[in-house]
């Protein structure tokens, strides 16, 4: 069993900043990709950032040159940079990880419980 415990959810401007952290615990030699995924209110839960064991990277096109998805593996964290954040940004934003990057990115094993982000116009 993998946990995974996001943080730094909030309200924000339109073009201002966020940082979301996520942290792994448990069988996490399990682990070698990790991603972030987002809901809003009435859409499907969408991909937004994944991260594989040699910190090759996916991105969403909707979020490319504007998030930035990075981890520490000694920390157990993966993190999600969030730059000039629009109103369409807003969203329960959800930790996953998978043993690889094609899992992490079609069907995670593990989620995190979602931290909401809300960005004003």
């Amino acid at each position: 069993q993998v946990q995974l415990v996001e943080s730094g959810g909030g309200l924000v401007q339109a073009g201002g900043s966020l940082r979301l952290s996520c942290a792994a615990s448990g069988s996490i030699f399990s682990i070698n990709a990790m991603g972030w995924y987002r809901q809003a209110p009435g859409k499907q839960r969408e991909l937004v950032a994944a991260i594989g064991s040699g910190y090759s990277t996916n991105y969403a096109d909707s979020v490319k040159g504007r998030f930035t998805i990075s981890r520490e593996n000694a920390k157990k964290m993966v993190y999600l940079q969030m730059n000039s954040l629009k109103p369409e940004d807003t969203a329960v934003y959800y930790c996953a990880a998978a043993r690889t990057m094609l899992l992490v990115t079609t069907s995670p094993t593990s989620w995190g419980q979602g931290t909401q982000v809300t960005v004003s116009s």
